[in-house]
């Protein structure tokens, strides 16, 4: 009878062993898949930095190859800001649509300007020309900014980010869309679309 209890104990507390370190093992595995946090947050500032403009654009008054801090530019006015370290058919796909609603929303002074991160200064000034011919975006600049290669250092983008979406007006942040390579999806870009219209109210 001692040995049966002996053994039942045994099994018991192996058992609770078992469960302990699977609940350790849940723990460490969820902390692991954080969310990914690039540029500025929700409420932040948004501060000034020096860009190149590269393409796009051509009624806002910056000519090409012009030197200017675009955030300062804009003022209070709601602005989509995207910060991306390669052009391709998701990001052009991202442009298409946001041109759309730029301009349907001119009455409300909505803009957009696309930061191209990372790549050498004639490297991204092509990459400019290519994202606003394959996105056919007329009211969107492409600018390179000056500090290199992964943006103003004091909004923080992590370079884990292939692109970072912020969204703001009056200089303080409404939105923040931060996205891993891959990331820049269907689903992504409608909510992008919906973050840029509520700021609109």
């Amino acid at each position: 009878m001692k040995i049966a209890l002996s053994l039942g104990l045994v099994a018991v507390l192996a058992t609770v062993s078992s469960l302990g370190a699977f609940e350790k093992e849940k723990v460490d595995t969820s902390s692991a898949t954080t969310e990914l946090k690039s540029g500025p947050q929700v409420g932040d500032e948004v501060g000034p930095y020096e860009v190149v403009k590269a393409a796009g654009n051509e009624e806002d008054g910056v000519e090409m190859g012009e030197a200017l801090c675009y955030r300062c530019r804009t003022g209070g006015k709601p602005v989509v800001m995207i910060f991306a370290r390669k052009s391709d058919e998701k990001l052009a796909g991202l442009l298409t649509a946001l041109d759309k609603v730029v301009a349907e929303n001119a009455d409300k002074k909505l803009v957009s300007f696309v930061n191209l991160i990372g790549q050498e200064d004639e490297a991204a000034k092509k990459s400019a020309e290519k994202l606003i011919a394959d996105s056919k975006a007329k009211h969107i600049a492409v600018v390179v900014p000056k500090d290199q290669p992964n943006g103003p250092e004091d909004y923080k983008l992590d370079p884990k980010a292939d692109v970072t979406v912020v969204i703001y007006k009056q200089g303080t942040v409404a939105a923040n869309h931060a996205l891993p390579e891959g990331g820049l999806d269907k689903d992504a870009v409608k909510k992008i679309l919906d973050d840029a219209t509520k700021v609109l109210n």
